[in-house]
């Protein structure tokens, strides 16, 4: 598990939102009302796919349209590979193994801001293989207030999959 350090409140910069750990296989990890009390969200996931190696993907305000878009680079020490992805109805931010527990770190800017659309970026890792980071984008100028972690292709979340949620006060 990831965790956040712990400092003095006066300091402190992460607030503790939510965290969600599945107790049996799920298809998705939902965050609901989150308030409009910060200036960005981090989302840190550790977790791996059930029937098959997946991406992970977030939906926002349960919004299926085709309105997200990335840009992906990821390695494994000897080759990289790049991608983007316009038209999405999700945005990938990371690889979920059957065999490996993964990590995946967003930050998600301004996301009670309703004059922008949504930026994100993410940070993801397989234990034996490669890292990653994404940019990606939520055309919608709506606050962000439901979150929504899901595998593509249909597979679910493992038991034990944990999601935790927080708040940055100050960016």
């Amino acid at each position: 598990m990831v965790s956040i350090p712990s400092y003095n409140t006066h300091i402190a910069t992460y607030d503790p939102i939510a965290t969600q750990t599945l107790g049996s296989n799920a298809a998705n990890i939902e965050f609901t009302s989150i308030g409009g009390n910060y200036t960005d969200l981090v989302l840190i996931v550790q977790g791996k796919a059930i029937t098959s190696d997946s991406g992970w993907r977030l939906r926002f305000n349960s919004d299926t349209g085709s309105n997200y878009s990335t840009t992906e680079i990821y390695g494994n020490g000897s080759s990289a590979v790049s991608g983007r992805v316009t038209s999405a109805t999700g945005v990938p931010i990371g690889w979920a193994e059957t065999a490996n527990t993964n990590t995946v770190i967003v930050q998600i800017q301004s996301y009670a801001n309703t004059s922008v659309f949504k930026s994100l970026l993410s940070a993801y890792s397989s234990p034996a293989s490669y890292v990653g980071r994404i940019v990606g984008l939520w055309r919608s100028t709506s606050a962000i207030t439901t979150i929504t972690l899901y595998l593509n292709s249909g597979n679910n979340l493992a038991a034990g999959t944990t999601a935790s949620l927080y708040g940055i006060k100050a960016a």
